[in-house]
Formats: C-alpha cells, sequence, structure tokens
C-alpha cells in the first residue's frame, strides 16, 4: 500500500539567544522509565464497610463518643490546677475493649519523657582554641532551669468505676491504660472518674502551647489552660488505639462528645472557654450581661468587660473565687482562659441557617493588645467564619473566641489562643508594626480556621499534620487574600520552591514527629499544592465544589488521607492519582525546561516552491571568515581569473529543478484521494506556522506545561498542556504548535505566571533570558581572631560603669 507523506523541513527557531546560569537541579528519582500515572491502588487503604471507594463514610462506618463533666480550680499563687472528672465512654465499635487509652500531654514536661530524654544538641562542635564556640541561647537555658525546678507532669489518684471499685492504671509516658473490670462490649457505655492535678508551665520559659505568662510591672498572670485534663484517645477502624505518645510536633486525635465543665478562678478574673456560659447571673453584672446582649446585634465590637474595668481589675488581687460555668456540644476538646488583665469584646456574626443562625464572636485580650486588638482581632474571627463557611459548611457552635496571651497561635474548640501585641512607648502611647498588625489578622484567621480543620472534620494531627495544617493553611489563604491580598500568606506556588529543591525535604505523607522541617512540610508544601489544583489543574468551580464535599462529608467525622484524595477525585471527576503521588508521596519538585523550539514550514511537493526555499535557507547561512576576508582584499577565484573554462554547474546550483523533479511531483498529485488532495491545497494555502517545542522534566514532578506564546505583532496567547503529556516519558516530551501566518513567534516562556512552583524560572524561557540580579561592594573587616588583637593598647581601656538611674534623670532636669 502506498503511503503519502507530508514532510517537514526543519529549522531551529532563528531566535537570538542569551547564555544563562542555570541553577542546578535536585536528582531525587532513579531509573530509566517510572509511571508517574499509575494508580495509588497500591498506597491506598482498601475500600471497605467502614470508608467507601468513593472516599466517603460508608454503610457500617462508626467513632467512639465520649462525654466529660469536670470541675477544676485555679490555685493562682502556685500556679497549680486540681480538678476531678467524670467520664461516660461509648463503645460503637464492633469490637469488645477490655481496656481504656488516656492521653496524659502533661506529661510532656517530665524530665524523663520521650519527649524530653530524646532532645538533640543542634549547635557545631569544634576542638580548636581559637573556633567559634558551640552556641547554647538564654532561651535554652532557662528551659532546662525550669523544668529542673519544678514538679511537672500529671498527679492522677481515685481511679475508679461507677460503683466506686478502683480500676487499676498503667502510666506509658504521655498514655495511661485503665483495665476495665469488666470488658466493654459493643454498643455498651461505660462511666469511670478520677482526679488530677498539675503545676501550670510558664509558657515563655518552656515553649508550650499553653501555661501562664506573668507580667512583672502589675504583678498579675494570664493563664491559657489547655491539653489540661486526662483525654481518651482516639479508638478508630484504620488503627485501633491510636497510643503515639506526645511528642511535641503531631498534636491530638480525639473523640467527639458532651462537656459540662465548672471553672473556679479568682472572683476578680475574667473566662473564656470552649462552649456557652451556662451561668452568666453568677458571674457577670447586670451592666456586662447588657452589653453582652447589645453586642449581638452591634455592627462593631461591643466591650462586654472595658478597659476601664479591666485596669481596675489589675491593682489588686483577691482570695475570692468565682465558679464559672460552661456547657460545649458535639465537641473534641475543651481549653480555657483566665486573668483578672482580660478585657472582653463581642460582635454577633448574623450567619442565618437553621443550626447556629447567631454566632458569638469575642475577643479577650489584656491593655497589651491596645488597639491593634480593639481593630482588628474580633473582625477578623467574623470574616474567618464567613469565607470557611462559604467552601466547607455554616459554623456549627454558639462561640468564636480569639484570645491574647504567650501562646503565638493554637486552636481548640470555639476557642484560639494569638499572641501578636503592641508594644509601648516612652510617651505612654502603645503602637504595632506593620508586621505585628499582619501577624495578629493572619493568626486569628489561621485558629479560628482550625475550628473547621481539625476540630470538626476530625482528622488524626499526630499521623498527618498536613490533614489539619495543610488543608487550613490552604482555606486561611483564601481568606486572608480576601481580607488584603497584598499580605503575603505563604501559600502561593512560589512560596515552596526553596523547600522544593532542598535537601531537607522529606513527603508530606511521613509522620509529624519524624518531619525534617514541620512549618513547610505540613502548611507551606500542601497548601501550596490545594492552591495549585484549584487554580490551574482543576479550575475554581470543580475544586470548591468537591472540596465543599468532602468537608460536609466528614463533618463531625474522621477522615483520613485516602477519603480525601478520593473524595476530590470522585466529586471533580478527575484522575488526580499523579498528582497526589507526585506532590505527598514523592520529594519530586517542579523543574519544567523549554529546551528547544523548532520552527517548520510545510514542504509544498511543488519543486519550483521547495528547492527555492532550500536555496534562500542556504543563502542566508553566513558565509566563510576565510572566503569574506579575501573578498575584501580584493583576491578573485580561480574561476573569477579564468571564465573560458567555467561549465553548466557554474551556473546551476544543486537546488536547480529539472522536468523530472516537475513530473514527480505531477504524479505525486494524480496519487492523491480527494481528501487528500484537499487536505493538503489547504494546508498550503493556510501556508501556517509549525512549531516543535522540547520539554525536560529536570525535577521529576509531572506538571500541566503552561504556555505564554509572544508573537511578532506583539500579541500574547496562553497554552495550557495537561500534565498526562509526560504518560509515556516523564523525562522529555515534544509538543508541535501550529500558528496562523500572520502570527510568527518571537518568544516563549513556560509558566510566566509562576502557577506551578517550578523551582528554576530562568530555563523557562526561549530564547534564554539575561538574568536580573544584584552585586554589593562591601568592607574588608579586620580579623577578631584572638591573636589579632592590640592587647598593648586594649589594656589601657578604662572600665565603664553604669550611671545609677536616678543621677541621671537629676542631671536631665537640671
Amino acid at each position: 500500500m502506498k503511503k503519502n507523506l507530508f514532510t517537514l523541513s526543519a529549522f531551529v527557531l532563528p531566535l537570538a539567544m542569551a547564555s544563562s546560569v542555570m541553577a542546578s537541579s535536585v536528582e531525587q528519582t532513579k531509573g530509566s522509565y517510572v509511571d508517574k500515572f499509575r494508580q495509588l491502588d497500591e498506597a491506598l487503604p482498601t475500600p471497605n464497610v467502614y470508608r467507601s471507594a468513593a472516599g466517603a463514610p460508608a454503610e457500617n462506618y462508626w467513632q467512639q463518643r465520649v462525654d466529660y463533666d469536670i470541675d477544676v480550680k485555679l490555685d493562682e499563687q502556685k500556679r497549680r490546677l486540681t480538678g476531678s472528672q467524670t467520664i461516660e465512654y461509648k463503645n460503637n465499635s464492633p469490637h469488645t475493649l477490655k481496656y481504656l487509652w488516656l492521653q496524659l500531654d502533661q506529661n510532656i514536661f517530665k524530665n524523663d519523657s520521650i519527649a524530653e530524654t530524646t532532645q538533640t544538641f543542634k549547635s557545631t562542635l569544634q576542638n580548636e582554641p581559637d573556633a567559634k564556640p558551640a552556641k547554647l541561647s538564654l532561651g535554652d537555658l532557662r528551659r532546662q532551669q525550669f523544668m529542673n525546678d519544678n514538679e511537672l507532669g500529671y498527679t492522677i489518684s481515685n481511679v475508679k468505676d461507677e460503683d466506686g471499685k478502683a480500676l487499676r492504671v498503667t502510666v506509658v509516658d504521655t498514655l495511661m491504660r485503665i483495665d476495665l473490670n469488666t470488658p466493654l462490649k459493643p454498643g455498651k457505655d461505660v462511666e469511670f472518674s478520677m482526679d488530677f492535678a498539675f503545676n501550670l508551665v510558664e509558657e515563655d520559659a518552656v515553649g508550650a502551647r499553653a501555661g501562664y505568662e506573668h507580667f512583672e510591672e502589675d504583678g498579675n498572670d494570664i493563664f491559657l489552660v489547655a491539653q489540661w485534663f486526662p483525654r481518651l484517645a482516639a479508638y478508630t477502624d484504620y488503627e485501633a488505639w491510636t497510643n503515639k505518645p506526645f511528642l511535641g510536633s503531631g498534636e491530638f486525635t480525639l473523640e467527639f462528645g458532651d462537656y459540662d465543665v465548672e471553672i473556679t478562678v479568682p472572683a476578680d478574673h475574667i473566662v473564656s472557654a470552649t462552649g456557652k456560659l451556662d451561668n452568666p447571673s453568677s458571674v457577670l453584672t447586670s451592666t456586662q450581661r447588657k452589653r453582652l446582649k447589645k453586642a449581638e446585634t452591634a455592627k462593631r465590637p461591643v466591650f462586654v468587660v472595658t478597659e476601664e474595668e479591666a485596669l481596675e481589675n489589675e491593682k489588686a488581687g483577691t482570695d475570692k473565687t468565682k465558679t464559672w460555668h460552661f456547657k460545649a456540644e458535639n465537641v473534641r476538646d475543651f481549653a480555657w482562659a483566665s486573668s483578672r488583665k482580660f478585657m472582653w469584646d463581642a460582635k454577633g456574626y448574623q450567619q442565618g441557617g437553621n443550626e447556629q443562625p447567631l454566632v458569638m464572636a469575642m475577643s479577650f485580650f489584656p491593655k497589651e493588645g491596645g488597639d491593634l486588638w480593639k481593630k482588628y482581632s474580633t473582625e477578623s474571627v467574623v470574616h474567618t467564619m464567613e469565607v470557611y463557611s462559604k467552601y466547607s459548611f455554616d459554623y456549627p457552635y454558639p462561640t468564636a473566641q480569639s484570645v491574647n496571651g504567650p501562646v503565638g497561635g493554637m486552636e481548640y474548640p470555639m476557642i484560639t489562643f494569638n499572641g501578636p501585641r503592641t508594644d509601648l512607648q516612652d510617651d505612654g502611647t502603645r503602637t504595632y508594626s506593620q508586621a505585628e498588625k499582619r501577624f495578629l489578622i493572619g493568626v486569628v484567621i489561621h485558629e479560628v480556621g482550625h475550628i473547621y480543620f481539625p476540630m470538626i472534620v476530625n482528622s488524626d494531627e499526630r499521623q498527618w499534620t498536613w490533614m489539619d495544617e495543610g488543608l487550613n493553611s490552604f482555606l486561611d489563604g483564601v481568606a486572608g487574600r480576601e481580607w488584603d491580598p497584598t499580605i503575603p500568606w505563604g501559600v502561593e506556588p512560589r512560596d515552596i520552591v526553596a523547600y522544593m529543591k532542598s535537601e531537607t525535604q522529606v513527603p508530606i505523607m511521613t509522620q509529624s514527629d519524624s518531619v525534617l522541617r514541620l512549618g513547610p512540610n505540613a502548611y507551606t508544601k500542601p497548601a501550596a499544592a490545594l492552591n495549585i489544583l484549584r487554580e490551574v489543574i482543576l479550575g475554581r468551580e470543580l475544586f470548591d465544589f468537591a472540596f465543599k464535599e468532602y468537608a460536609q462529608r466528614w463533618k463531625y467525622k474522621r477522615p483520613t488521607p485516602a477519603d480525601f484524595f478520593r473524595t476530590m477525585e470522585e466529586a471533580s471527576g478527575v484522575d488526580l492519582d499523579w498528582f497526589w503521588r507526585g506532590w505527598f508521596y514523592t520529594t519530586d519538585h517542579v523543574d519544567i525546561s523549554l529546551d528547544k523550539v523548532y520552527q517548520l514550514r510545510l514542504d509544498t511537493k511543488n519543486p519550483d516552491i521547495d528547492f527555492k526555499r532550500l536555496r534562500d535557507i542556504e543563502a542566508n547561512k553566513p558565509s566563510s571568515l576565510f572566503v569574506e576576508r579575501n573578498r575584501a582584499e580584493g583576491k578573485k577565484t580561480w574561476v573569477e581569473k579564468n571564465p573560458d573554462v567555467t561549465d553548466f554547474y557554474d551556473e546551476n546550483d544543486r537546488f536547480t529543478v529539472t522536468n523530472k523533479e516537475r513530473n514527480s511531483y505531477n504524479k505525486f498529485l494524480k496519487g492523491l484521494k480527494p481528501w487528500e488532495r484537499k487536505t493538503l491545497d489547504r494546508a498550503l494555502e493556510e501556508d501556517k506556522n509549525y512549531y516543535v517545542m522540547e520539554f525536560s522534566n529536570l525535577g521529576g514532578l509531572v506538571m500541566p506545561i503552561l504556555l505564554e506564546l509572544t508573537y511578532e505583532d506583539g500579541t500574547k496567547e496562553e497554552r495550557y498542556i495537561p500534565a498526562e503529556i509526560w504518560r509515556r516519558n516523564h523525562k522529555n516530551v515534544q509538543k508541535l504548535i501550529i500558528t496562523d501566518k500572520n502570527k510568527p513567534l518571537t518568544s516563549v516562556t513556560v509558566d510566566p505566571g509562576w502557577e506551578t512552583a517550578d523551582v528554576n524560572v530562568e530555563n523557562n524561557h526561549y530564547p534564554r533570558r539575561i538574568i536580573p540580579s544584584r552585586i554589593e561592594v562591601y568592607k574588608r573587616e579586620k580579623s577578631k581572631a584572638k591573636v589579632s588583637r592590640d592587647i598593648m593598647q586594649d589594656i589601657k581601656t578604662e572600665l565603664k560603669k553604669d550611671e545609677p538611674k536616678d543621677e541621671k534623670n537629676n542631671d536631665e532636669d537640671q
């Protein structure tokens, strides 16, 4: 069978090329062929009666339930909590349980805890006399001193069942096993009680997620109390007891339940807590209760406890106490804060709907919070709920609170701890930097966002930190940029580039306590990945539908990574296994290089046209330097000197057309089928530009290729090539791009908007561009080595003494 082939004559696109310094690519995968698009079936757990292949809870899905009734008292002078609790545990699993595991997070501060005894020393050690010494910060020394000076960790006693019989307990680091007197069968519940006590840590000294902060100037404390009561560890369908010890990085996975908590504190303290205040008439004045009611419909936050009242409370303590009573339904944890320094503002968020039409957004902060907190804290709380509810579900709880204290940022159901403050100036005013403003707005959005993920969508934080931090960082980036897009929220693809090519990167799926750099691994990288998935791969409509479906499926339930991956695919209708594998299971990075661009023109098969084109190409090549210089010197060739010896070939070149070629062309045309002749004629008439682009995947991570084509007339066009172009060769691919005759290309750029986290944007340009950078002039400094000191002169220096403050002030007065 005869085949008629249309050949393409190729020559490299004649674009000026500038040499460029290429950033070295970090090679992270080996081997020749790797199927980057193989399905994740071997990595994900098999669907079952608990979790479906669609990523949804299946027909037999279950989870345990735990209700708590707690009485706790704060001893302000000793900075100690004493409490008692009654716990009701409902076994919804199909298994009989002979024992229960509880989390004892306060035991992490014991000197013999796994977390404490496995701390490593990270400074550089050298043994040369003049070498720089190893470094130990004053903060580290302070921590060591505090840990040695205080008895930390739980004291637990009187662990009894509902009949008053003692239960055997075994403490294993930050966990405690309670052996039940009677095995707990499926569908049954058990009730037991215990007393507990522990000394609170000074957060500034220890660096914890909670603790107290002392203010020397007024002698008062702020108490942020979290992870404070022995809590049931989760018992799950995928792991049974989640009894991995608390080492510091991996946070919590807990069970939902109802809480009834009574908190006894000094009578002049103001308390913020998970849940709704059940006895406002016992702890608030009539005026304060009226203010709280007014705040429900206020346009701007209303002070429930004013600054003047807080300052009055600061002046003197009291031996009297008050008990604040809070109730919380269907939450997975409980935290609270207490201080006489707190002022308290509130604003009602009218979200509508049937579940929780009114949410009280509230902030608790000392005078050190200043106008920064007055202006932005509660408003940021409201903004967060408005945005998050749009992409997930209505906020389901009666309160959402932001509390200022020593913790930079931490979240619990209905309450968050946030750190930024103002600075006191010499004139008595309080000011704040742009960074502090951004920090406050950002941390409030992030921590209140955590009430959705993972406080409601209850992922396992200890196992998969990215499932709450990454998803929440993605959404706080959405909320943050809807607040102020000029603030760098750290979720753009460009924000993860340095980490993506670093040697300290580990897969996102790595367990929390083994991650080398938690911030970029659990926060920035998954957030940037989801940003790319939404803006580049799926588009907003598909992504938003699938993400909301995930949130609503797993509201008040416990999803795993497989549930998230499967839901996003099932609800969007797009196969994303290649994306999850590359971004979450490997340390590959994005580095797509545009290596070459060829400009091709369609051969007509007509020798009178094609041979002329070939002659023109030849004529446009640079001539020999030898020949050019001979001509410049006036030298003639031998043929020019002897014209009588020329022949036919001196008048005709190899591109001369003969009738033989013309006959062959006519025969070719006659052999074409009608549709073939029609196709050829149209192609020749349109005379389009054909470009072949060669791409290399240097980073290993397959991604869509985003192209910006720039034409001779100055116009630009964007082209999108799906990631599946790499499915048969993940290292090198060629792509044919066709443009109209009057639209020849002048340049091509890959990912011009930096939307894919490409680590080397310089190899994205064809032709290569000159790389802009900087250079700085510096002055050579004198050696600081001890042997280089001029001791003969320095020994004459007098010792300076500090002037007494009162003498200095007297001099200034005079």
